[in-house]
């Protein structure tokens, strides 16, 4: 069956880093694009970033600038560094596949506490 495990959250203080990792099963993952989204209690899940199969990545205007994408199709993983965190990055991570057949699927994500 398809899996997503998130991991690599945490506290970091502001202005620190993570690096988080979404490991995955059950699926081609190479053939699709990747992508991180987040969400905080009482808000809509919301995009952060995107990954396509070639590499190419978009990302969400709050965080450009500061977290990357990156995948490893040998490992079907899919990560998101983060850096120069803010309070306001403070949220649950789910990584997703966001235009395959298995779209609806997630993981339990990881919480990501961004605070002094």
């Amino acid at each position: 069956q398809v899996q997503l495990v998130e991991s690599g959250g945490g506290l970091v203080q502001p202005g620190g880093s993570l690096r988080l990792s979404c490991s995955t099963s059950g699926f081609t993952f190479s053939k699709y694009a990747m992508a991180w989204y987040r969400q905080t209690p009482g808000k809509e899940r919301e995009f952060v970033a995107l990954i396509f199969i070639e590499g190419s990545t978009n990302y969400a205007d709050s965080v450009k600038g500061r977290f990357t994408i990156s995948r490893d199709n040998a490992k079907n993983t899919v990560y998101l560094q983060m850096s120069s965190l803010k309070a306001e990055d403070t949220a649950v991570y789910y990584c997703n596949a966001p235009r395959s057949p298995v779209k609806d699927s997630w993981g339990q994500g990881t919480q990501v506490t961004v605070s002094t």
